[in-house]
């Protein structure tokens, strides 16, 4: 009797809080809806503007206002901006470095943990790792959604054969003088942070030969990059985007992803974003609500489809992605979005980077 007692308050309290928690968001809606609009930065990012958007705004009935641009110089603006009080952004969906070496030290966030309130998204079971992963030495600022391995480089297989680089010493044949292409690795972003790694794992001399001697090709604008992959006059691809080259694959260009070098550990990352909202943002309701639909299963995964990332999400079917997207549970990997890596040891590389830069220009 006592037992069925018990059972019968438990369900009768259950039942209430998922009421209480149901009448919470539908107020959160109504606010949010009231506030117009919630402000979101990201990178240049078609999936952002052709899938992301569309679907939020047609499920809320909230707009969504994107800025795009890079990360160092959104958050110099960002910074400009709250000097003189103006506090104009809801979310963001920003790289690893930004979000770890500016926003987050420089409490430019609110915390993120207790605005997750959806049980698709607080429910451990949806989740690889059992729970939400939060990478800031907090655990409650920061959320990563994504963990894919990722790519070193892409090649165009009409000029490069597979075969031809099996290890990353192979790119320094001196047949690939001039044909190989990297993001500017004299600024903050993927190139220097690849040419960190390479530090770290291969030593100053294989940088130095690489990006010197080699005269690889640096460029600021990535689209540049991807042409220049397809059209075969840098058949070689250090930083092209995953979600760039996609399209081309299924246009019949003949470009490969390498994922595994056999002189370097294989790695993986957080891209394309980590989450995190703004303090003092201008939009409160409607940045929660778009806080919890992009981390649910409808958000993350029209996002993960559109980029070709995997996500940390059980509840969705990565049949769209590469094998080699999937990090295998037997594989010890560099993890690139480790927040000690980012905030210590990437950067101390990259300063080395760009001190052999500098060096080798004299």
């Amino acid at each position: 009797m006592m037992h069925r007692m018990l059972s019968l308050m438990c369900v009768v309290i259950c039942v209430s809080v998922a009421a209480a928690q149901d009448k919470g968001w539908e107020q959160t809606l109504t606010a949010a809806k009231k506030e117009g609009s919630v402000v979101v930065v990201g990178s240049p990012d078609p999936v952002m503007r052709s899938d992301i958007i569309p679907k939020f705004t047609a499920r809320y009935g909230i707009p969504v206002e994107f800025l795009a641009g890079r990360s160092s110089e959104t958050a110099e603006r960002l910074r400009t901006e709250r000097a003189a009080g103006i506090y104009s952004v809801d979310v963001f969906l920003s790289g690893p470095d930004t979000t770890a070496t500016v926003y987050y030290p420089e409490k430019m966030l609110d915390p993120l943990k207790p605005l997750l309130v959806l049980p698709e998204v607080t429910d451990g079971s949806k989740w690889k790792k059992g729970k939400l992963w939060f990478a800031d030495p907090e655990e409650r600022f920061v959320l990563r959604p994504f963990n894919t391995v990722a790519s070193l480089l892409f090649i165009n297989t009409d000029f490069v054969k597979p075969n031809e680089i099996r290890a990353a010493k192979d790119l320094l044949n001196p047949k690939w003088r001039g044909k190989i292409s990297t993001e500017d690795i004299t600024t903050t972003g993927a190139g220097a942070n690849l040419a960190a790694r390479f530090y770290q794992q291969l030593g100053a001399d294989f940088v130095k030969k690489l990006y010197v001697d080699q005269k690889t090709v640096g460029t600021r604008e990535r689209r540049q990059f991807t042409d220049w992959l397809v059209r075969g006059t840098q058949p070689i691809c250090l930083n092209c985007r995953e979600d760039d080259v996609r399209p081309l694959e299924k246009e019949g260009f003949k470009v490969q992803e390498i994922f595994e070098l056999s002189d370097v550990t294989p790695g993986i990352n957080g891209s394309p974003w980590m989450l995190s909202v703004a303090n003092r943002a201008p939009h409160p309701n409607a940045a929660k609500v778009f806080a919890n639909w992009i981390a649910g299963k409808e958000g993350l995964e029209l996002y993960a489809r559109g980029y070709g990332s995997a996500t940390l999400r059980t509840d969705i079917d990565e049949s769209y992605l590469s094998p080699g997207n999937i990090p295998k549970a037997n594989v010890k990997y560099f993890d690139d979005t480790d927040w000690n890596w980012i905030v210590t040891g990437r950067h101390d590389y990259r300063e080395k980077v760009w001190k052999l830069m500098k060096e080798a220009k004299k």
